[in-house]
């Protein structure tokens, strides 16, 4: 994931008052992505302390407590907003390359980053034999960033059309669902059909990402790179995503209220809060429509504000998280199975075949200790990133 992933500062000289202004441009996409990653943070602490919570569907209002609900509903604005991050730090990288070198960066970041979900984020989940491939977000996004390498040489407003299609129209193709005897199962897997596809030697792929919805967010957050050049004026950027953001989210209650498209249909509750879960609660694999409007949406208004509080102490250290993201996302990983697995062998298996916390309050102090814990080390290689440009494959993670 990179700096951006793909947020390259510009390689040629610049004077002083334009690096500065460079910088603060930046620094609300990078306090974004950062963001992003301490959130995240929660939702693996879930994943590894409450094993025996894991539900087959973590947003069903009807089988799932408002505690872990809620918190699904909050990480779920991860893997929307990198997307669209990474598209629009495509957009910045080529104002400092020609087309030819921002595609072949693309491919080579994007072939980068599928390899790292194989070969180091699945062991971090699982060491079973035979193996499962876990195809998850970093995946989708190196499989995102391939598709955007050919793409960026089409006309913007062909670029704008084809990204709305995709996101919006991607629901209809629903309905379409291959079993793996038939042609075209694996493609249509790896594409919008979550699935497993069978491997040599037992092992087997879980499409968790289906890449086809996630094409159409990297390419729109690509296209919003343009409010980001260094001509443009920051207030009227700022009142731009304000309305972008808050448009997307009116949107998204009259569509959800409709009940007609976009995602699957909610229903009332036995109480007012259970109503509420039922409206908000809506599909990730593969992300549907409103899925994407809401969390896109609340991403654009998250953007605006932090164009606007540029400069808060706190801003700066979000963006040290967001200067290193796959570093922090390749740590925090280990770490938080090596932490597991310590305590698995002290304590043993606590539910059924899983260590695992009682309360779930407890996820709030390991999340208070870990964060400040992580902080150090990803400090430490934001600041080696920013002052070694000198060593070019830094730039890849």
């Amino acid at each position: 994931m990179g700096h951006a992933t793909l947020n390259e500062r510009p390689t040629q000289r610049v004077d002083a008052p334009a690096a500065a202004t460079s910088r603060r441009r930046l620094q609300s996409l990078d306090a974004l992505r950062g963001f992003v990653m301490v959130i995240m943070l929660i939702d693996h602490l879930r994943e590894n302390w409450y094993l025996y919570m894991n539900v087959s569907d973590p947003v069903n209002p009807v089988t799932v407590e408002p505690a872990l609900f809620f918190m699904r509903i909050f990480t779920n604005l991860c893997a929307p907003i990198f997307v669209g991050l990474t598209g629009l730090g495509a957009y910045l990288y080529g104002q400092h390359h020609t087309k030819a070198e921002t595609a072949a960066y693309l491919v080579k970041r994007g072939l980068l980053l599928m390899a790292i979900d194989v070969v180091l984020i699945t062991p971090a989940w699982t060491v079973k034999l035979p193996v499962t491939f876990w195809l998850q977000v970093i995946w989708a996004i190196g499989v995102c960033m391939i598709a955007l390498a050919g793409l960026i040489h089409l006309p913007k407003k062909l670029l704008l059309v084809l990204g709305l299609l995709i996101v919006a129209g991607h629901n209809l193709l629903d309905p379409i669902h291959l079993q793996p005897s038939e042609p075209g199962f694996t493609a249509w897997a790896l594409l919008h059909q979550r699935d497993m596809i069978a491997l040599p030697f037992g092992a087997a792929a879980r499409t968790s990402y289906p890449v086809l919805p996630w094409i159409g967010v990297i390419v729109l957050g690509y296209l919003l790179g343009t409010w980001f050049e260094r001509d443009r004026d920051g207030a009227g950027r700022v009142r731009r995503l304000l309305m972008l953001g808050v448009g997307m989210l009116v949107a998204f209650v009259v569509l959800r209220a409709l009940n007609v498209y976009g995602d699957r249909p909610w229903v009332a509750g036995d109480s007012t809060l259970h109503t509420f879960m039922g409206f908000i609660a809506l599909t990730k694999y593969p992300p549907s429509f409103l899925f994407l409007l809401q969390t896109l949406g609340v991403g654009v208004t998250l953007l605006a504000l932090f164009e606007r509080w540029q400069g808060h102490p706190w801003l700066n250290a979000l963006a040290v998280f967001g200067g290193a993201p796959m570093f922090f996302y390749i740590l925090h990983m280990y770490v938080l199975r090596a932490l597991y697995h310590i305590a698995f062998l002290i304590w043993g298996p606590t539910h059924g075949v899983s260590f695992g916390l009682d309360d779930f309050n407890w996820i709030w102090p390991w999340y208070a200790v870990l964060l400040p814990v992580l902080y150090v080390p990803t400090a430490w290689y934001s600041r080696l990133k920013a002052r070694r440009r000198d060593i070019a494959w830094l730039k890849y993670f």
